[in-house]
């Protein structure tokens, strides 16, 4: 896809610190990394989003970020790993890609990047629960 700054990393036509090359996708360091180790993985055809991932790639998509996540922390000796994914807002590539970020307790990421909101109510919870259930069919 011309402009997309992750196309030719997974052509091979432009150099970026692989991790994994798989027929599911590519693993590589993020360049601005929240901790050294961390991993973007994306399919291999160009999608800007989870929603536009054709149904038969999904399971093989999400088994190579499954062992990515599994890596990270055998290599690393982190505790853990934090996987997160965005979908257009605060996407600054539109090819799909999961975060895949080493974590250990007391690393200084605290929560997450934005605040937290609460339901004033159990019937607004329901509510949104509702609203959610619904558009799923």
């Amino acid at each position: 896809m011309p402009g997309c700054l992750f196309c030719p990393i997974v052509a091979d036509t432009v150099p970026a610190f692989k991790v994994v090359d798989s027929p599911d996708g590519i693993g590589f360091l993020d360049i601005r990394p929240v901790f050294k180790g961390h991993v973007l993985v994306v399919p291999r055809p160009h999608v800007a989003q989870l929603t536009d991932l054709p149904a038969e790639l999904l399971p093989g998509f999400f088994a190579l970020v499954q062992r990515v996540a599994a890596a990270v922390p055998a290599a690393l000796g982190s505790q853990g790993t934090f996987v997160a994914m965005n979908n257009v807002v605060s996407q600054s590539v539109p090819h799909l890609h999961a975060h895949v970020v080493p974590r250990t307790k007391g690393d200084g990421l605290r929560g997450f990047f934005w605040p937290r909101h609460t339901y004033a109510s159990d019937d607004e919870a329901r509510s949104y629960a509702g609203r959610i259930a619904a558009a799923l069919g």
